[in-house]
């Protein structure tokens, strides 16, 4: 099932689409409906995450959407207000992201300094939760959203670029090394894709930090996610995740090949 923050997203999309087909501003329906007119603004851009069947029944009416288009949307409120697992966790991990990681058919990704949250084994998750100055309550949460969040790999197209010095930062820990390792190897497949940017390669285009490129689908408009200290971005304007792609091209064109990785990851297996 599509994750109940991408239906978010497309509810607003449509509510603004048929808003604008019936010839309405903001201003008109909040004056028609006695609602301020950010009420409505929020409703139509997602900032307002639970909005009821009766506020969107009542849009409709005034839009004059009747019959199964009424019902279809109708359900799309019902379903986008349903309480995902991530919810559980939003003290240790963006569900702003993790709501659009699980509707998405493609994920791009370049973890930076760490290697990427769905390639990362349990003990690796945890060094890093513990680095983040979590509890060991905390930090065991940590491990299981991730572990859940894994399960996504089943369904998307995954391609990730992992740092080099992603994995020199453990590689004084050799049983951390080899897990990690050999994890990344194993969630390799026809659909996901890891390639290793050595450490060789100098200065890049990601030296500005962490970011993900998502792809859903239904015609639906990419996103991009950039990470931050105090908690990342989704980056929904066209030309800053055209940015991100660009950006994303070129770590491709400088990081090994995939065939070229894995064969480095297997060494790195058998000497630690």
């Amino acid at each position: 099932m599509t994750s109940p923050t991408v239906r978010r997203r497309r509810l607003s999309a449509e509510l603004r689409r048929r808003r604008v087909q019936a010839g309405l501003t903001l201003s008109d329906v909040a004056d028609e409906l006695e609602w301020s007119p950010a009420k409505l603004g929020h409703i139509e851009t997602g900032i307002r995450k639970w909005p009821s069947v009766m506020e969107i029944s009542a849009l409709l009416r005034l839009y004059g959407v009747t019959g199964g288009q009424r019902e279809a949307i109708l359900t799309l409120v019902r379903e986008s207000r349903m309480r995902p697992w991530w919810t559980e966790y939003e003290d240790v991990l963006s569900s702003a992201y993790v709501g659009n990681e699980a509707g998405a058919v493609s994920l791009r990704v370049y973890g930076g300094i760490l290697v990427p949250d769905l390639l990362q084994a349990p003990d690796y998750t945890a060094l890093v939760g513990r680095a983040l100055g979590h509890g060991e309550d905390a930090v065991e949460r940590m491990v299981a959203a991730h572990l859940k969040r894994q399960e996504v790999l089943e369904q998307v197209r995954y391609h990730a670029i992992v740092e080099e010095d992603a994995l020199q930062r453990i590689s004084g820990d050799r049983g951390l090394l080899r897990a990690q390792t050999t994890r990344i190897i194993e969630a390799a497949s026809e659909t996901v894709t890891v390639q290793l940017l050595p450490t060789s390669a100098g200065p890049h285009p990601g030296v500005a930090g962490p970011f993900s490129v998502l792809e859903f689908d239904e015609d639906e408009a990419d996103l991009a996610y950039v990470e931050a200290t105090q908690g990342g971005t989704i980056v929904e304007v066209e030309e800053s995740v055209t940015a991100c792609k660009r950006v994303w091209a070129e770590l491709t064109r400088i990081a090994l090949s995939p065939k070229a990785t894995l064969g480095i990851l297997r060494r790195m297996a058998l000497l630690t």
